[in-house]
Order: structure tokens, then C-alpha cells, then sequence
């Protein structure tokens, strides 16, 4: 019997989930599902979310490529929480919040998730996650840039693949959770499939479900369901030099856009200071900031510090400074790259810290307790995204966004070191218990229609495609990047429009593919970045424009 009738009937008899029409699922593979909840992502926020409601319901968690692909994997520093209180306080890791995201992070999301992170630490570890001690058995904890105590609790400079590694296991051991590897989520389904007009002013736009690409078929698949929650991670591939996996290419944050939700503070794009200089290298390898807070000092490249020339904490400075210190040093002497040294620590200590780092630059001929680490800024984090509420929930009903691509206020003009993964379990936290509570008040739409994909694929779409793709990196990189100014963004803007009319022409001619739905998304990420961009007048946090000068901000 065919693989695809076999699935099929595995899912009719052991998943009890409605399908159709049988006609069309039976002749051409289009299916459609339902489930009480959907997850689109599978990062710390997407699987965390789906372990808390899948005790209420069957939950589909769709996957772009595999469960271990996502941004989490990459997080090397840690999970930042207060739980050294003989020196500690939420007081301070609260003003250390509000201080280093320019006074602009929302107060209420800040003490939510500050006051929220010890007993979602206690979760991470329920679900296997091995934070590192020491040899009194507490949390070995490390600092790191814009924080006033050691907070960060780690595994060795891993973090993020073990808690991707220990959620993974108990998602893949769950029953009432079915994961769909190597799907990708075309568009979120509202009342516009359902042929009503939609614009930015419609009051009630409620979100069914999504429309989701079978690769194996070639088809589109409908998912209906009663809650739908995006957790896609952030949009660094939308740069040409970046940290994070190339998947980040802002899918969601697309959608909802698209959609017709609200998104916010997308001007505020962090670079990683430090991603090891290895020209061809996509993703960039991270040297986390954990090295840094361990004592590494920066250098340029006729070996001179240089940190005390922008801010009294040199070296520890928040990320946002020590980026513009970095990229004015190699502007300043026209170099590619700094260096990060670490030659004068302990080597044991070192390579007992950094097994990775160590083994990485290793392997290219650095020998990091002997030789400098060459190091440049790298599109790293984006602190804002779909404008969430303190449920998780967006303006788009019965849609939840969680993690990086939403903006729940937390991080302001600038996120603090390893705030992002402790956001993302405290909001996941949220949005599944306001999920659980209201998602039988809600039923399906049977009345959604397939997908139309009529259209041909074009044999010379790829070579479009991925040359359009380097064009928008290119663009975003030169007049989008750590350094601003208002004829940059102009010229961002002239060139980012001519790609998406020849995009948008493009998709409307082809079947679907992950290739053109992709640059679809980066474009329309690419102009949102920009578009706020320009509406932001000022210096302010990780927007710092030439045309107006960077002023002192304090709470208000």
C-alpha cells in the first residue's frame, strides 16, 4: 500500500483527526486536519508551549526542517534568573532590564518575566535540563554584559543545545503531541480566505488555523485549529552576515504581517559584537558573552584595548555599544575584523569553560589560550516582532505569539544578555494557560477553502530566487545595519521595492515552494525593519542614526 494512504490511515484510526474532503485527500494528497492546538516552530517557546497544553488537548507542532534546527540550539551563554539571594534581588535584574533596553522595555512585561524565571527554571529541569553547579552543588553562575551580579546559569557554553536536546526528548515521548518535520507554514488562515476584505482597521480578525506545505506531496495542506501560536524565532538570515540558523528568516512575523496583525519595534535589530571572522562561514559561529564576563578583552588589530575610548565598563558594556565600538574601530583603520583575547586566563580554565569555542577556533588554527580570536559583529537578535499582550495572545484573535519573533516589551531598545530563552519559557508559560482556559469556546472553520495552487514553477525560478535573496542581505546589511543614517534607509527602501514587485509577480505564477515563500517573508521583514526604522527620529537603544545625535534616557 502507497506511504502516503498508510499515513494517511495511521492518522484516521490512532489520531482521531478529521479529514477533508476524503476525495481530494485520497486522489491528491491535500489534507486537512484539526487540532485543538497548533504550533508553528519548534524552538524553546514552540516545544515548551506544546508540553503545557498537550495535557488538554492534540496539539500538531510543525517544524520548518527538524525539531533540533532553531535558534535555541545556538544560544551558547545561558538563561538569566535570580537565584543567588543572599546577593541577588528581582529589583536588580529589573533595573538592569530597564537600563540596558534605553527605558523603553514595558515595565509590566519586565517584572512579569523577572518575577516569572525561578519557576520556569524548575520546569527546564523537570524536563531534563542539566544546568551546570558547583562543587557545593549551587548553580555555578556566570555574568555577563549589563548585569549587576552573576545571574546567568549555564551548561558550559552549550546552554541552548541542552535545553533543545531535553525538550525535544520529552516532546518526541509525549502522545497527544504530532510533529511534522520538514513542513513549512505558508500563511496563517483568517476571514480573508474566507473572501471577507480585511485591512488594518478590521476589529475582529480571528486566525483558523494555517495553510502548511507537504514537501513529500507538493501540496498544501489546511490545518484548522481552535488556537494557533507562532513561535518561529527571529529574522537574522534576512542579513547576509548572521549567528543564527539560516531558517530565521522571519516567517512568522510575515504572516501576521501579512495577516494584517501588529508588529512593533522591528527597528531594534542587536549584533552580536563577537561572532568569530571566518569569511564564508553562514551561519557565523557565536563567541558568546560569557567570554567577555570571564575576562577576554577586546583588542584591534595592532593589539591595543580599545573599550575605554566608548564606556567605563569596557570590555562589559552592553551589546549594543560594544557593536558600535567595534564597527567604529574597523570603519576607523578599514579592517574586517577585531580581536577578542583570552591568552592571559588560565588554558585549563579556558578550555574547562569553552570545550566548544575551544574545539571550533581549534579547528581553523586558532589555538584560543595562545592566540587572539578574530572576531566582527553579526545580525543576531530582533527585540521586537508580533506586539503580543501579557497572555501571550496578539491582536489577531485566537493567534499567540512566543519568543523571538514576538514583541512582548521586555527587551525594549535592547535586550539584555540571555534574557531571550527565560522570556520565551515565562511567555510560553502564559499563552498555554490562557490557551487552556479559553480554547473550548472556540470551534473550527469547515468552511475554509484549499489552497489554490494553480501556477507553474518556472525552470529558471531558483536561480532568481537565490540571486534575489543575496540582493536583499546586501541591501540590509549595507544601509540597514549598526549604523544608520536617513539616505541609507532611502536607499534600502528604492531597492527593497523593486524586489518585492518582482517577487510578488513571481509567487503569484509559481506553485509554492519553501524558496519563494522564504524570500517573500525576508523581503517583507527586510521593509518592515526599515519602514520603522525611518520612523524612528532618534538614537535610541540598537537604532543609532548618524542624523540624530545619541542623548542620555532615564526612567521616567
Amino acid at each position: 500500500m502507497d506511504a502516503k494512504i498508510m499515513h494517511f490511515l495511521h492518522f484516521i484510526f490512532n489520531r482521531r483527526i478529521k479529514l477533508l474532503p476524503l476525495r481530494s485527500i485520497y486522489y491528491s494528497y491535500v489534507m486537512t486536519y484539526e487540532y485543538d492546538y497548533l504550533v508553528i516552530g519548534s524552538g524553546i517557546a514552540g516545544m515548551s508551549f506544546a508540553l503545557k497544553v498537550a495535557a488538554t488537548g492534540r496539539v500538531a507542532l510543525i517544524c520548518k526542517t527538524t525539531l533540533e534546527e532553531a535558534n535555541t540550539y545556538f544560544a551558547q551563554g545561558g538563561v538569566a534568573s535570580v537565584t543567588n539571594l543572599e546577593v541577588d534581588n528581582f529589583d536588580k535584574h529589573i533595573e538592569d532590564t530597564m537600563i540596558a533596553g534605553d527605558w523603553l522595555s514595558d515595565r509590566t512585561a519586565v517584572e512579569k518575566v523577572v518575577k516569572g524565571a525561578p519557576a520556569q527554571i524548575q520546569e527546564l529541569i523537570k524536563w531534563g535540563v542539566n544546568f551546570d553547579k558547583n562543587e557545593n552543588g549551587d548553580f555555578d553562575l556566570h555574568r555577563e554584559g549589563g548585569h549587576s551580579e552573576f545571574r546567568i546559569l549555564h551548561h558550559k557554553d552549550n546552554t541552548g543545545a541542552e535545553i533543545q536536546e531535553s525538550l525535544v526528548k520529552a516532546v518526541r515521548e509525549n502522545p497527544n503531541i504530532d510533529i511534522f518535520d520538514n513542513h513549512f507554514a505558508i500563511e496563517i488562515i483568517t476571514q480573508h480566505h474566507l473572501g471577507k476584505i480585511v485591512t488594518r482597521r478590521t476589529p475582529d480578525i480571528t486566525c483558523y488555523g494555517a495553510y502548511v506545505l507537504n514537501p513529500e506531496s507538493g501540496k498544501v495542506d489546511t490545518f484548522l485549529a481552535r488556537v494557533t501560536l507562532i513561535a518561529t524565532g527571529g529574522v537574522g538570515a534576512v542579513y547576509t552576515t548572521t549567528t543564527n540558523p539560516l531558517v530565521a528568516t522571519g516567517d512568522g512575523i510575515a504572516m501576521v504581517y501579512r495577516a494584517k496583525g501588529t508588529v512593533k519595534d522591528m527597528e531594534f535589530i542587536q549584533f552580536h559584537p563577537t561572532a568569530l571572522y571566518h569569511p564564508g562561514d553562514r551561519p557565523s559561529f557565536l563567541i558568546t558573552e560569557a567570554m567577555r564576563g570571564y575576562g577576554a578583552v577586546l583588542r584591534n588589530k595592532r593589539g591595543e584595548e580599545f573599550m575605554h575610548k566608548y564606556d567605563p565598563r569596557l570590555s562589559l558594556a552592553p551589546r549594543d555599544i560594544v557593536a558600535r565600538a567595534i564597527d567604529s574601530e574597523m570603519k576607523q583603520h578599514g579592517d574586517e575584523h577585531v580581536y577578542l583575547d583570552v591568552t592571559h586566563k588560565d588554558p585549563e580554565e579556558t578550555k574547562k569553560h569553552f570545550p566548544n569555542i575551544y574545539q571550533k577556533c581549534l579547528s581553523l588554527g586558532i589555538d584560543i589560550t595562545k592566540d587572539y580570536i578574530p572576531v566582527a559583529p553579526a545580525a543576531h537578535y530582533l527585540c521586537g516582532g508580533i506586539k503580543v499582550d501579557t497572555n501571550g495572545e496578539s491582536s489577531i484573535q485566537r493567534l499567540y505569539a512566543v519568543g523571538e519573533c514576538s514583541c512582548t516589551g521586555l527587551h525594549g531598545g535592547n535586550r539584555l544578555a540571555s534574557n531571550s530563552l527565560i522570556e520565551a519559557v515565562v511567555y510560553a508559560d502564559a499563552a498555554a494557560r490562557h490557551a487552556m482556559e479559553v480554547k473550548d469556546h472556540y470551534s473550527y472553520r469547515h468552511d475554509v477553502p484549499e489552497w489554490n495552487d494553480e501556477g507553474t514553477r518556472h525552470p529558471e525560478e531558483m536561480v532568481l530566487i537565490t540571486q534575489s535573496i543575496k540582493e536583499v542581505g546586501q541591501i540590509m546589511a549595507t544601509y540597514v545595519g549598526i549604523v544608520r543614517s536617513d539616505l541609507r534607509l532611502k536607499r534600502a527602501w528604492n531597492r527593497l521595492d523593486i524586489l518585492y514587485e518582482e517577487t510578488e509577480k513571481l509567487f503569484k505564477c509559481s506553485k509554492a515552494s519553501r524558496e519563494i515563500c522564504e524570500l517573500r517573508n525576508i523581503i517583507n521583514v527586510g521593509y518592515l525593519i526599515m519602514r520603522q526604522a525611518m520612523e524612528r527620529k532618534e538614537s535610541r537603544g540598537l537604532h543609532y542614526t548618524v542624523d540624530y545625535p545619541h542623548t542620555e534616557h532615564h526612567a521616567e
